[in-house]
């Protein structure tokens, strides 16, 4: 069967979210959230998705790929390939990965970072295109509707729990927050978050953002910790962060947080939590597992050295 690859429209979302899904069902991926991110991204990240095409003209991959421009460190760029697990084996991965690293290499990228599942074919398969393992992750499932949670607990003295709905009017100590927490996030590239009006574009306004479920624990009117909360609307939520500003850790407030986000999200109706984990982060995982989180997969960052 012919495969083509081509740069993916709007048009191509539901395809798209579809072979995501398939492919990682671990991820949230609808059309909308889509759309969303490829119509928002900063210009500075040249992201430009494509998509492998059969002779049927169904999509059967896709790659999502950009420069890290956020980064201090220049040159760094990223792409995802993931495939149809029912049409592997047509050559669209290979296909979408060259048409990847040529976007960008053309715009400058140097060093390329990608996320390969932790299986043996997987793995070879980006040996075998030059590309080198270096540190994993776990995506973590927990089953909403049958788990029993750990009982809600009140907050502390001086702490009050909020929703992100409650900053509504004035989002800016959330993006304080989340650019304070993500400065030492386990990673292999260093981010600095500095612009306020780009993430309350794409991070505030975001389709999957549940800002009634995404919680946040105010120390003494600051906030110090948060769970931000991702639904799709098909009983599906996701952490996509949980994080506590440095002068605030050692006091329990990230389980406070998540724990509350998580009763939410019950009462809510989803059914399924998913989150995903830096395989070393060990607080972080000792505290999913406290939650009944099971790991559902593991993936391996691969990078590679263009020239």
């Amino acid at each position: 069967m012919t495969v083509i690859v081509r740069y993916a429209g709007d048009g191509d979302a539901e395809g798209f979210a579809r072979v995501r899904r398939a492919a990682l069902p671990f991820m949230l991926a609808t059309p909308e959230q889509l759309v969303f991110d490829w119509t928002h991204a900063h210009p500075d990240s040249h992201a430009r998705p494509f998509v492998a095409v059969a002779g049927d003209g169904a999509i059967v991959g896709t790659v999502q790929l950009g420069i890290a421009h956020d980064s201090p460190e220049p040159g760094i760029g990223s792409l995802n390939v993931y495939v149809d697990p029912a049409h592997q084996g047509l050559g669209a991965g290979t296909l979408l990965l060259r048409a990847a690293e040529e976007h960008l290499a053309r715009h400058g990228a140097r060093t390329l970072y990608s996320w390969v599942l932790d299986a043996p074919e997987h793995r070879a398969w980006a040996g075998r295109r030059g590309y080198s393992p270096s540190r994993s992750a776990h995506f973590l499932r927990l089953d909403l509707a049958g788990t029993e949670l750990p009982p809600l607990q009140a907050p502390p003295s001086g702490v009050e729990l909020l929703t992100a709905g409650d900053f509504a009017a004035d989002p800016r100590p959330l993006f304080e927050l989340d650019a304070v927490t993500s400065a030492d996030e386990p990673g292999d590239v260093r981010v600095a978050m500095d612009d306020y009006a780009h993430w309350r574009e794409t991070t505030w306004n975001h389709p999957l953002l549940d800002r009634a479920l995404t919680t946040v624990a105010v120390v003494d009117g600051v906030p110090a910790a948060f769970s931000v909360a991702q639904t799709d609307g098909l009983g599906r939520y996701n952490t996509g962060m949980t994080g506590t500003a440095p002068a605030f850790r050692g006091r329990g407030l990230a389980k406070l947080v998540k724990n509350a986000s998580l009763h939410r999200a019950r009462e809510a109706g989803c059914t399924e939590a998913f989150t995903g984990n830096d395989a070393g982060n060990g607080p972080m995982l000792a505290i999913n597992k406290w939650f009944g989180y099971e790991i559902a997969a593991t993936e391996v960052r691969h990078v590679r050295t263009l020239g």
